[in-house]
């Protein structure tokens, strides 16, 4: 049926948008990770010993910081998402290897990511980003959840 085919597309959409969020992040690309979200986005990575605030205080924050991991790649698996007409509340695991500064060893972390969403005439984009840092093993100094 047509809703069907609606629920779909949005499932799809959906999943592309967070393909988007991992890709922006592991490759310093901070114009696409502002496109990941609505202008007035509020973003809360407190989990994880890191930056909250709006969309643009915290792309400030992941361009100055980040910039120092010489390679990090997000796994973003097990999408729910719960569609009420255009907006969407998503659940999702993520699973993030990343290099350090100056550490040898591997850091790892992982958890949940809770997004709120809104259909804009652009697409899906996430107005409210909370990550659950579950766990971190070799965390850098002040990066314990």
């Amino acid at each position: 049926t047509v809703m069907d085919i609606q629920r779909l597309s949005d499932e799809l959409e959906i999943q592309a948008l967070l393909s988007r969020y991992a890709r922006a992040v592991d490759t310093k690309d901070w114009e696409l990770y502002r496109s990941v979200f609505t202008e007035d986005a509020h973003i809360d990575y407190s989990s994880a010993g890191a930056a909250v605030g709006t969309r643009d205080e915290v792309t400030e924050w992941l361009a100055a910081g980040f910039g120092a991991i010489p390679w990090s790649m997000h796994y973003i698996t097990n999408v729910e998402s719960t569609v009420d007409g255009d907006t969407a509340t998503v659940r999702a695991m993520f699973y993030n290897p990343m290099q350090s500064p100056g550490m040898a060893p591997t850091s790892c972390c992982g958890g949940y990511y809770h997004h709120e969403l809104v259909r804009t005439p652009d697409g899906w984009r996430s107005r409210n980003l909370r990550e659950e840092n579950v766990w971190f093993d070799n965390a850098p100094a002040g990066a314990e959840p």
